[in-house]
């Protein structure tokens, strides 16, 4: 079997105009199409879905580092974490990081989901790994 790629990735929400307010202000993702239930965005050619589903307990998320990063440039990230900020948005404090590793800024949306903007990427995360942590298995890449 060969995967082509993300189709695309949904999140449950409680409020659909909150959560869709939420989206659109954040992530600055284009809506596509929105219901009483659903809610399609374009965020830079990913397809987010946004679906309400109000009867399950959202507490335990809360408990989780599950969750999505996106990338952003290192000299942005000044501007948003301020825009998150001014938008009230609930950013939880990072991990202490080496300078090597990139910044990020962690923050919930309205229904406890995880994201993360973070200033490098993976290679550059695996360099950092290869020098500093010997215990490590790496592949051939």
């Amino acid at each position: 079997m060969k995967l082509n790629g993300i189709n695309h990735i949904t999140f449950s929400v409680s409020d659909i105009d909150k959560a869709t307010e939420f989206y659109e202000k954040v992530f600055g993702a284009r809506l596509l199409v929105k219901g009483e239930k659903l809610s399609y965005f374009d965020l830079d050619g990913l397809w987010i879905a946004l679906n309400v589903e109000k009867d399950i307990p959202r507490n335990d998320i809360y408990k989780s580092y599950t969750h999505i990063s996106f990338t952003i440039n290192e000299s942005d990230y000044d501007d948003i974490h301020k825009k998150l900020i001014k938008l009230g948005v609930d950013i939880i404090e990072s991990r202490p990081r080496h300078d090597d590793e990139g910044k990020s800024i962690y923050f919930r949306d309205l229904d406890g989901h995880l994201f993360e903007f973070h200033t490098k990427n993976r290679d550059d995360r695996i360099e950092h790994y290869k020098k500093t942590r010997k215990y490590l298995n790496f592949s051939d890449l």
